[in-house]
């Protein structure tokens, strides 16, 4: 079993953010990053994340700010406090703004996953164990994806490209949101990359089968096509 979520850590500190966000990428997290209130806001707003870490102490946008947007919003994604601060009344603000938890600095990396893997699940108890597509199943709890009752041996990678667009079937996913979803914001996107997990994936899900689920819109993206 291995994660398969997409995380922003908003902290200006440079040395703590690349710490953090090597250890969560070796832990198979995809992490976006940003250096200011501001600059996480704006990628809270317009990406997709399953969970967001957020120092308070921000240059242009302090963290009890940027939580209060996110949460005016109607963004319910959990939401995990880093500072420095550890008086009770700024932890009682950070929780009163809309965060999920709060965490101290120092803080001993295995603490920060834990408190990442409990937030994770909370989310993901809320969406569907069970992702279908025609008589392609995936378990989001297992990450078994079965079609016609035959196990599919799938990456890490291609798993997260399956069930970004399983939960996205009868849509057209452009190559930039995939690419950002399993990969970083940052990422180049004009790499053919994506091309290369969907023909591994299209050989896996679709060739040996009957009828064709994944589809390429030339030009535009793909799709994952559920039964009429």
């Amino acid at each position: 079993m291995f994660p398969d979520m997409k995380i922003l850590l908003i902290e200006d500190e440079p040395k703590v953010a690349s710490f953090i966000k090597r250890g969560l990428e070796e832990e198979y997290y995809s992490v976006d990053t940003a250096k200011n209130g501001e600059e996480g806001l704006k990628l809270a707003l317009y990406e997709e994340y399953d969970l967001m870490i957020v120092d308070v102490m921000l240059p242009l946008r302090d963290g009890f700010s940027v939580v209060r947007e996110i949460r005016k919003n109607k963004i319910v994604t959990p939401i995990l406090f880093l500072t420095a601060k550890d008086k009770i009344e700024d932890k009682v603000l950070g929780l009163d703004s809309g965060a999920d938890d709060y965490l101290t600095k120092p803080f001993a990396f295995e603490e920060l996953l834990a408190r990442v893997r409990a937030l994770l699940r909370r989310q993901e108890m809320e969406k569907s164990v069970q992702l279908k597509a025609g008589d392609l199943i995936l378990d989001t709890q297992t990450h078994r994806v079965t079609r016609e009752g035959k196990e599919i041996i799938l990456t890490p990678r291609e798993y997260s490209l399956l069930e970004y667009l399983i939960r996205n079937k009868n849509r057209i996913v452009s190559r930039t949101r995939l690419t950002e979803h399993i990969y970083d914001y940052q990422f180049d996107t004009s790499t053919n990359v994506i091309d290369v997990y969907i023909n591994k994936l299209r050989n896996k899900i679709d060739k040996d089968f009957s009828r064709q689920l994944l589809f390429t819109m030339r030009g535009i993206g793909y799709t994952i096509k559920d039964d009429a």
